[in-house]
C-alpha cells in the first residue's frame, strides 16, 4: 500500500508534467503579425464564400446564461457585392447588397425591404452600425481587417496551435478595454479565419459570441440580386420584424 507521501509525490509529478506540456503564450508581435497576414490575404481575394455557425449568449436577469444558435452562408465579391443568409430558431433572413441597394428578406414573415446604400461593403457596414445595427464578425468582411480588429487592442498573444473542424490553426488572443477576443487562423499559405470568439467583459456574466467558419471557396457564382418569391410583400425597412438571432425578451 502506498504511503501518503508517495501519493503526494505522484500527484506533484503529474502536475509538473502537465505544466511542462502546457501551451506557452508567444510574443505579442507574433500575434499581430499573424493577424496582419490574415488581413492581407483576405484583402487580396476578389471574391470568396463560406458557411458559418454562430452562437450568441444572453444572461437573463436571474443570471442564467442562455445560448442561441444559427447557421448560414456568406458570399463576397469586392468591393461592393455581399449576400448573407442566416437560419436560426427564431428568425430566418437574407441580406443581398449589389452596390446600390441592400435588400433584407425576413423569410418567416414573408416580408422584404430595400434600403438605398450606394457604395462599398465597407461603407454599408459602417452605415448600418452608425444606425445602431450590430453585426458581430462583420470586421472580417472589411477591406482592412487588421485596421478594424487591431484598433483598441491593449494586449495580444499567440497562444499556440489549435484545430478547428479538422484544420490546423494558429490560436490568437487579444484584449480590449471592454472585450476579450480570440481568433483561430488557418496555418500555412492560406491564413483564413476559422473561428472568432468575442467575450463582453462589461456585461454581467461575460456572455460570448462565437462564429465558426468552414467550407471556404474562392469560386462565387452568386448573382447578388434579389427577386421576391411569390406572395412576399415589400414594406418599409422600419416595418420589418426583427431578423436578430436572439428573440425579443430573451434577457428577462
Amino acid at each position: 500500500m502506498q504511503s501518503t507521501n508517495q501519493i503526494a509525490m505522484r500527484i506533484a509529478a503529474g502536475l509538473l508534467a502537465l505544466g511542462v506540456f502546457a501551451p506557452v503564450a508567444r510574443a505579442e508581435d507574433d500575434a499581430r503579425a499573424i493577424l496582419k497576414s490574415m488581413s492581407d490575404y483576405l484583402a487580396k481575394q476578389p471574391s470568396f464564400s463560406a458557411k458559418f455557425d454562430s452562437d450568441v449568449e444572453v444572461v437573463t436577469t436571474d443570471r442564467q446564461k442562455i445560448q442561441f444558435t444559427s447557421s448560414g452562408t456568406i458570399a463576397i465579391r469586392r468591393p461592393d457585392k455581399l449576400h448573407a443568409v442566416r437560419t436560426g430558431g427564431y428568425a430566418d433572413a437574407d441580406m443581398i447588397f449589389n452596390g446600390k441597394q441592400l435588400a433584407v428578406y425576413a423569410r418567416n414573415a414573408k416580408l422584404y425591404a430595400k434600403i438605398d446604400a450606394p457604395g462599398s461593403i465597407d461603407g454599408l457596414i459602417t452605415k448600418l452600425e452608425a444606425q445602431g445595427y450590430v453585426f458581430p464578425g462583420a470586421d472580417l468582411l472589411m477591406s482592412n481587417v487588421y485596421g478594424e480588429l487591431n484598433a483598441g487592442v491593449l494586449d495580444a498573444k499567440h497562444i499556440g496551435a489549435g484545430v478547428i473542424n479538422g484544420v490546423q490553426c494558429e490560436h490568437l488572443a487579444f484584449r480590449n478595454s471592454d472585450t476579450d477576443w480570440q481568433l483561430w487562423v488557418r496555418s500555412g499559405s492560406e491564413p483564413i479565419p476559422c473561428k472568432y470568439v468575442i467575450t463582453s467583459k462589461d456585461v454581467a456574466g461575460a456572455p460570448q459570441y462565437t462564429l465558426t467558419l468552414r467550407d471556404w471557396s474562392s469560386n462565387v457564382n452568386d448573382e447578388f440580386s434579389f427577386v421576391p418569391p411569390a406572395g412576399v410583400k415589400q414594406v418599409d425597412a422600419k416595418a420589418l420584424p426583427s431578423t436578430d438571432e436572439v428573440p425579443e425578451g430573451a434577457s428577462k
